[in-house]
């Protein structure tokens, strides 16, 4: 393409083309270029602060090599993928600011030894000797695209987020009030009578007649017609296809093994129960009820009565842990004990440790095959877009579909197909793409125009060319053709209308003062009740398409729906309300539960509220860019 470029820049047309060019520039493009002086480069700005597009190309490509790393083989490059992760990158990019500038204004500093804390806890920048290594630390800010002083920064940032997040959190508490009837109404349980009405049990319908026949399928023709059909070629180009062609050294799976150790590392995991209160003594004095085998309910109450609160925290390693302190606590007692009071800026915490996961390391013995696969991927990835641009070229200079695939080694078909990758014998067609990238390649397919030049476009099934060389649309196929799948469509539709119709009219003595039980006698309906009927039913007691309606009906109310195999109508007849005090155990789990869900809630509202305040300008041409591979 570059040849043909310069062959016709040689011309006396392209030298005309080129002094009308700088004519033009001299019109309008010096002052266009004026007017763009000092035009905002930053991405967004944060109270003024701008957040530079190097600082967001950075966060975008350690997203991307994370995703890569994550999926492996499995990830696809596609626009919209890299359109999502820019706009999440600079979103988080934004919340830093914002963030950071609230706790800047509250005058929350994050001293030198707890950043250093922090990092010496994380599992993965430890070595085989269970220590911190200089040399892990170095490998991961490498993998990442980061500098010592970037990582710090966060990590540092981090923990101030975490001191905001504690603070709002802290005053979360869920209130019997609300939780007592929630568990009641989670309880709940109600029983009805059913009458089902399965399309199976339907009375055989009349022969229908030849005329209702054509009728049938002249007004229904979306079952009856051939689907459009397309002729064309396709080539596609996949990272699957080109790791084919990668090698990976030994060299290069031991040194990934090693700067990518975290991932093969599974830290030790504590499920823990904590109780934050402000003062000491009753801090000592919970500790040694709940070590004296106090249950968490009771524990809960005592926190409460000392302006404190009890929380399940689940299951967290030494990074889940906002202070060293409390990382140190918790993975130094034995399981089933309680920890001492521990001092921190928010009050006294306890620890009870329910549980442990001990921690793990993979050898590279067992993950060289997972390592390889992830380096020939990310190898094939950027093979993928170098291939892409000279396949580019040389369909612009001319050359079809088949002779780029045979040149670069694309994937190619010529096929006939309908939208669901069928051909005219209701066969499958044979595509150059694995099973889940199918539907991404047909999609294609049927979004080309015909007539276009054939381009590479990125999609979810890869690079993908089409060239349309036929369309043909639905028509209706002849009567004759199809007249026994018109015959069992009109019976099917009519024994559907006649169980409706006996659905319908249950359903209407019901509301016209007959129990269901009575009007299903008087139609020969046989009628059974329903027990013990819950919100969260799985075991098929009632048809799930009922079981949404009957909990909003009152007693005695009749409600219909259609099933999956016929109509079902069903009478609620009681409702049973427990007393939620009689269950203490569930009553402390649904709490624990409500003030985590209140917690995450006030979180939530707290960072929007920051954001709202904080005057973000985000660049939309910019984040465009960023998007751009």
């Amino acid at each position: 393409m570059l040849t043909a470029l310069r062959r016709l820049a040689s011309t006396w047309v392209a030298k005309l083309l080129f002094v009308l060019l700088i004519s033009s520039f001299a019109v309008w493009g010096i002052g266009d270029t004026i007017r763009n002086f000092g035009q905002d480069t930053a991405v967004a700005r944060v109270g003024g602060t701008p957040i530079e597009m190097d600082e967001a190309q950075a966060a975008v490509r350690r997203e991307m090599q994370r995703l890569s790393r994550q999926v492996g083989g499995q990830f696809e490059n596609d626009p919209r993928i890299r359109r999502a992760v820019a706009q999440q990158a600079i979103e988080q990019l934004v919340l830093d600011r914002v963030l950071r500038g609230e706790a800047r204004d509250l005058g929350i500093t994050v001293p030198d030894e707890a950043v250093r804390d922090f990092i010496f806890s994380i599992q993965g920048f430890r070595g085989m000797s269970g220590q911190f290594e200089r040399a892990v630390f170095e490998n991961f800010l490498r993998t990442n695209d980061m500098t010592e002083g970037t990582f710090l920064a966060l990590v540092r940032a981090d923990l101030a987020r975490q001191q905001l997040a504690l603070a709002v959190r802290s005053g979360a508490t869920a209130p019997e009030v609300l939780t007592k009837p929630l568990l009641q109404w989670q309880l709940e349980q109600r029983s009805a009578a059913l009458v089902t009405l399965p399309l199976a049990a339907a009375p055989e319908p009349p022969a229908p007649e030849e005329a209702q026949l054509r009728r049938f399928h002249e007004n229904n023709p979306d079952r009856f017609s051939t689907p459009e059909y397309r002729e064309a070629s396709v080539a596609v180009l996949t990272a699957e296809r080109i790791s084919r062609e990668v090698e990976i050294s030994d060299a290069d799976i031991a040194a990934a093994y090693e700067s990518r150790r975290n991932q093969f590392e599974t830290p030790e995991r504590r499920a823990l129960a904590q109780v934050l209160v402000q003062d000491e003594e009753k801090a000592k004095a919970i500790a040694a009820a709940w070590s004296g085998g106090a249950d968490f309910a009771a524990v809960t109450r005592e926190a409460e009565a000392a302006g404190g609160q009890a929380l399940e925290l689940g299951s967290l390693d030494r990074a889940g842990l906002p202070f060293p302190q409390l990382a140190e606590a918790a993975f130094g007692t034995a399981v089933g004990s309680v920890t001492a009071p521990i001092r921190t800026d928010f009050g006294w915490h306890i620890l009870k440790v329910e549980s442990a996961e001990p921690g793990a390391t993979r050898p590279l013995t067992e993950v060289r095959d997972q390592i390889r696969t992830d380096l020939t991927a990310e190898k094939a990835a950027d093979l993928a877009f170098e291939r892409a641009n000279q396949v580019e070229d040389a369909l612009a200079g001319g050359a079809t579909l088949a002779e780029v695939a045979q040149r670069f080694n694309l994937g190619f078909a010529a096929i006939r197909t309908d939208a669901n990758g069928m051909d005219p014998e209701d066969k499958p067609v044979e595509l150059p793409v694995i099973e889940a990238a199918r539907a991404p390649l047909l999609r294609a397919i049927f979004t080309a125009e015909k007539g276009a030049a054939p381009r590479l476009a990125e999609t979810e099934a890869g690079f993908v060319a089409v060239d349309i060389k036929e369309i043909s649309p639905p028509a209706l196929r002849p009567f004759e053709s199809v007249e026994p799948l018109v015959r069992e469509a009109f019976i099917a539709e009519a024994r559907r209308r006649s169980q409706e119709e006996r659905a319908a009219g249950l359903l209407a003595a019901v509301k016209g003062g007959k129990s269901l039980a009575d009007a299903a006698r008087e139609s020969g309906f046989g009628v059974r009740e329903v027990g013990a009927i819950t919100r969260d039913q799985r075991d098929g007691a009632i048809p799930p398409e009922l079981l949404a309606p009957l909990f909003e009906l009152k007693a005695n109310e009749p409600t219909m729906a259609q099933t999956q195999d016929g109509y079902a109508v069903a009478q609620l007849l009681e409702v049973t309300r427990p007393d939620p005090g009689t269950d203490a155990a569930a009553l402390a789990r649904l709490k624990a539960e409500v003030t985590q869900a209140m917690a995450g809630d006030l979180e939530t509202e707290y960072v929007a509220a920051l954001r709202n305040r904080a005057d973000v300008r985000i660049n939309p041409r910019l984040v465009d860019n960023l998007a751009q591979p």
